[in-house]
């Protein structure tokens, strides 16, 4: 950490009790996540620490979303866990074409925090949980107009914007469908540029290389051109992740 950044962080800090709170309980590291998805702004940054705080006390009281509060989304098997990319991320996949638009939003928005903070926690092996990053794959393939959810994806993006601010290391869009172009344009408009640019949409042969030099070969699964296999996000047992 540099002086600026140590600067920026001390005022984040003072900012944050003014505002009633404490960040005594987190890691300098958790931190820097906030003031870098606030361009280093000390008070911008406590604001959304202090919000994420309250978020995450009133939505996920437990400290992480148990599987039995989210079994209809788990049930069509539609999200994998692949282990690491060669830069240690944590990988996940989406099958769109298993996905439907959720009858119950709220249980939506908890599969939401549950496969985000599980994919997190699959990387953290006893280091500071804020310095990790992951990498997420929606494969289009085979999707067809019953399974475009625009509400969820805006639902699933504003949740990794607003309360997993620098999370995101890269997402990359497979098989993607000439008629899901309009619907990804739309999807977009909600995104902050900050995210629209870690997503790269693979259309062609140079693009495909990248997004399996980012993965490699041994976490990407076989009908990606890797040598894994696909492994459900529920077959997947860790300890749950607090914050």
């Amino acid at each position: 950490m540099d002086n600026d950044q140590e600067s920026a962080l001390n005022l984040m800090k003072k900012a944050v009790e003014k505002l009633g709170s404490s960040t005594r309980e987190y890691e300098e590291a958790t931190l820097l996540r906030f003031l870098i998805a606030r361009s280093m702004d000390p008070a911008k940054s406590a604001k959304m620490f202090v919000q994420w705080l309250k978020w995450r006390t009133e939505f996920v009281p437990l400290g992480h979303i148990p599987d039995s509060q989210v079994q209809d989304q788990l049930q069509p098997r539609k999200i994998f866990l692949q282990g690491l990319s060669l830069k240690g991320h944590p990988v996940a996949i989406l099958k769109a074409n298993k996905h439907f638009p959720a009858k119950d939003q709220l249980q939506f928005k908890k599969f939401a925090v549950h496969v985000l903070d599980k994919v997190i926690a699959s990387s953290f092996r006893g280091r500071e949980i804020g310095n990790e990053k992951l990498v997420a794959i929606l494969d289009l393939q085979n999707i067809t107009l019953k399974n475009v959810d625009v509400r969820g994806f805006i639902t699933g993006f504003q949740f990794l914007q607003a309360y997993y601010p620098e999370r995101l290391a890269k997402m990359y869009l497979l098989n993607m469908p000439q008629f899901f172009v309009t619907v990804w344009k739309m999807i977009s408009y909600f995104l902050e540029k900050a995210t629209l640019e870690k997503i790269l949409i693979v259309t062609n042969e140079d693009e495909r290389k990248e997004f399996m030099r980012e993965i490699g070969e041994g976490t990407l699964p076989e009908e990606y051109g890797g040598q894994a296999k696909l492994v459900a996000l529920q077959d997947v047992i860790l300890a749950p992740l607090e914050n």
